[in-house]
Formats: structure tokens, C-alpha cells, sequence
């Protein structure tokens, strides 16, 4: 009897271990057709892009800037430099205070002020950027008209609660040891902050300015209500100004054919851009972590 019970258990036993590798095998399987059709979407838009794109894409349409299509198209340089402007200058607004609002959250986190930040960080994340477009067309372009300052500050309420987030997360990972031992030497809070805090967390929040950049560089809908766009260069802050959002969505609806092939190549330099800045902002990360061993 305990010799049969002995191999009925063992024969039990080893038809649990099968089940349990059939159900690993199944579950593995299941997460790597996942991870696959995940991915599908992101490789088919990168082809279609990179086909289409790379056509129209040369160092005349990099360099120059619009012309009518009888003369060729012209080039896309006038909207370059106009996204430079409007994301540089968005990110000195959002900058600042997202850094200073994250301290603010690590410093006081249950306090009304710092629990309205974060509040108000996460419902901005989720904010559709048209309705900051329209909220920035009311409070400033109805008076003052469509500008690059208009584009810019739509933008860097874009920006602002990634860089808050990415920079909170960043100060709490720095030990609360080096805090406590710049104030016992008699540091003064801010100095603390400015000195301790923020070298140390350096790396964190370039990788999370660098995140919010790529989050706007491709804005369109915020910038139609602002910034207008335009056929020209300009540098002028209270003109209208050219972006490569703007000029991509005014060349797809154009008919004629020239057009629609440099949309495509302004398609391609954006995920370009937007590639380069989050596989730059891993690389960051990644060296951070290494260093921190």
C-alpha cells in the first residue's frame, strides 16, 4: 500500500511540473505575441515613414527655406528654426518652475500646496494640448494677435508637468543623508537645494527636460491657435512663426503632389528628432545607473 501511495504521488508530482511548464510556455508565448503586436504599429509607422520621407528628404530641403512649387518646393530651414525658437523658449519657462515646483513637492509632499502641484501636474499630463492652444488663443492672441511668444508659452504648459514629475522622482531617489548633512553643517535650505540636492539629481532632470522636449517637438493643434505659422523666417517674437508641425500639416492638405512628399520628409526629420531625444534621454539613464554602482 505505501509503495503504490509512494508512486501515485511521484506520478501526481510530476504531472503538476508538466502543467506548471505547459502554463509557462503558454504564458511566455502570450507576452511575446504581446510585446509583438506592440511593436507592429511603431516598425510600420518608422517604414511607411522612412520609405515615403527619404524621397523628398536632401541637404537643399534642410538648407533652404519656401518657395513656390513651380520653382521647385523650397526647403523646410524657415520651420527649423522656428521650432528651435519655440521649444527653446518654452523650455526656459517651463523649466524653471517645474524644478522649483518639484522641490517644493519633495520638500513639503503633504502639505495643501504641494499636494495641489502634484494634483494639478497629473491633470495637466492629461490635458488635451488643443484645449491649451484655445485657452492660450483666449487669454493672449484675441488682443495681442498670433505670435511666437503665444506658441511658446502653450507649449511649455505642454512641458511643465513632465518636468515637474521627472524631477520629483529624480530628488527623491537622492539620499536623504546628504540633505540632512548640508543643513547640519549649517547650510541654509535654499543652498541645500541649489548645491546638494540638484547635482546630484542632475542627470534625472536633463533626462526629463529632454522627455518633455520630445513631448511638444511635435505639437500641431496648440500652435495652429498661437504661433499661425508661416512661409517666411523670422526670428521676431510678436510675428507669426513657422514650425515643423505646422508646416507638415499645411503641405498633407495641400494637393499638389510636391507638397505631399515634403510633408512626408517633414514626417521623417520629426521622428528623427523625437527618436534621437528619447533614445539620448535612455542613454542618460543608463549612464546614471552605471555611475550610482
Amino acid at each position: 500500500m505505501s509503495v503504490s501511495a509512494a508512486s501515485g504521488r511521484r506520478t501526481g508530482s510530476a504531472a503538476r511540473k508538466r502543467n506548471r511548464r505547459l502554463v509557462n510556455v503558454l504564458m511566455l508565448g502570450l507576452t511575446g505575441l504581446a510585446t509583438l503586436l506592440a511593436l507592429v504599429p511603431l516598425a510600420w509607422i518608422l517604414v511607411e515613414v522612412v520609405a515615403r520621407g527619404s524621397s523628398a528628404l536632401s541637404a537643399e530641403f534642410l538648407t533652404q527655406t519656401f518657395k513656390p512649387t513651380s520653382l521647385g518646393g523650397g526647403g523646410i530651414w524657415h520651420a527649423m528654426v522656428g521650432t528651435a525658437i519655440l521649444v527653446g523658449l518654452a523650455s526656459l519657462l517651463a523649466v524653471p518652475v517645474g524644478i522649483l515646483a518639484a522641490f517644493y513637492v519633495v520638500a513639503h509632499p503633504n502639505s495643501a500646496m504641494g499636494l495641489a502641484v502634484r494634483f494639478g501636474a497629473d491633470v495637466l499630463s492629461g490635458l488635451p494640448s488643443i484645449v491649451v492652444g484655445l485657452f492660450i488663443y483666449t487669454v493672449l492672441v484675441i488682443e495681442r494677435g498670433y505670435s511666437a511668444l503665444a506658441g511658446s508659452l502653450a507649449l511649455a504648459i505642454l512641458m511643465l508637468p513632465v518636468v515637474v514629475r521627472t524631477t520629483e522622482e529624480m530628488l527623491r531617489l537622492v539620499p536623504q543623508s546628504l540633505r540632512e548633512a548640508s543643513l547640519g553643517l549649517g547650510a541654509p535650505e535654499w543652498k541645500t537645494t541649489f548645491s546638494v540636492m540638484l547635482p546630484a539629481a542632475l542627470t534625472g532632470v536633463v533626462t526629463g527636460l529632454m522627455l518633455a522636449v520630445a513631448r511638444v517637438s511635435g505639437e500641431t493643434a496648440p500652435l495652429l491657435f498661437t504661433a499661425l505659422g508661416s512661409n517666411n523666417l523670422s526670428v521676431a517674437l510678436d510675428k507669426p512663426m513657422a514650425s515643423l508641425p505646422l508646416t507638415l500639416f499645411k503641405y498633407a492638405v495641400d494637393p499638389n503632389k510636391i507638397r505631399n512628399a515634403q510633408a512626408w520628409a517633414i514626417a521623417l526629420v520629426i521622428v528623427v528628432l523625437v527618436l534621437a531625444l528619447n533614445v539620448g534621454a535612455r542613454l542618460i539613464a543608463m549612464w546614471r545607473s552605471r555611475m550610482m554602482r
